[in-house]
């Protein structure tokens, strides 16, 4: 059967309109001048990490994994990594306002400090007063902590990335990454990444 032009327009509209969001998918999440970036900017290869500051599996691949990864492809100029925060529970979400109010080019120190302690302030009682003792260590004083940690705009836009990641782009569970949009999902072993990494490098 023969179709009336502007159904057949139409229908061509939508198919244009799939294939565009399929295209856009398939690329991953984009970078924003918001994110927190380690290594060169003009790198070849992108991961994104959605990570929350609680998760255990977050805390053992910057432990275990992150390091090697630093070593053979983000000091090497190969690769870029973007940090976004995709909390789990209150004290995460605390913790990632405290990290977000630290210097851009200490963000990544921080970051590293609050895995390192997660055990002492994640299992901890007043999760908010260990997480400020920890500020303190780090030359963060109690007002700027507060001042920090009760920052609805800064809250609302790791809220904003996180409902994004979850609608536009799957992610569930932390840690959730994308290596030039190819999505790797848990803290995996080395040789996962390294594989993803020279896939892309191709």
């Amino acid at each position: 059967m023969k179709l009336p032009p502007p159904l057949v327009a139409v229908l061509m509209l939508l198919v244009a309109a799939c294939s565009e969001e399929e295209s856009v998918q398939a690329a991953g999440p984009p970078v924003t001048q918001n994110d927190r970036v380690l290594g060169d900017p003009n790198a070849p290869v992108t991961i994104i990490e959605y990570s929350s500051l609680g998760c255990p599996y977050c805390a053992s691949f910057h432990a275990n994994i992150l390091p090697t990864i630093k070593k053979n492809f983000i000091d090497t100029g190969k690769v870029r990594l973007v940090m976004r925060d995709f909390p789990l529970g209150g004290p995460a979400y605390v913790a990632a306002l405290m990290a977000r109010c630290a210097r851009p080019e200490q963000y990544f120190e921080m970051i590293e400090v609050l895995f390192q302690q997660q055990a002492s302030w994640a299992g901890s009682e007043d999760p908010k007063k260990a997480l400020a003792m920890i500020g303190k260590f780090r030359g963060m004083s109690q007002e700027k902590f507060d001042q920090c940690t009760n920052d609805e705009g800064q809250l609302n836009n790791i809220r904003d990335v996180q409902l994004e990641a979850r609608q536009k782009h799957g992610v569930n569970a932390t840690p959730t990454f994308f290596i030039n949009g190819e999505k790797v999902s848990g803290s995996q072993p080395y040789e996962v990444f390294e594989s993803a990494i020279n896939e892309a490098l191709k």
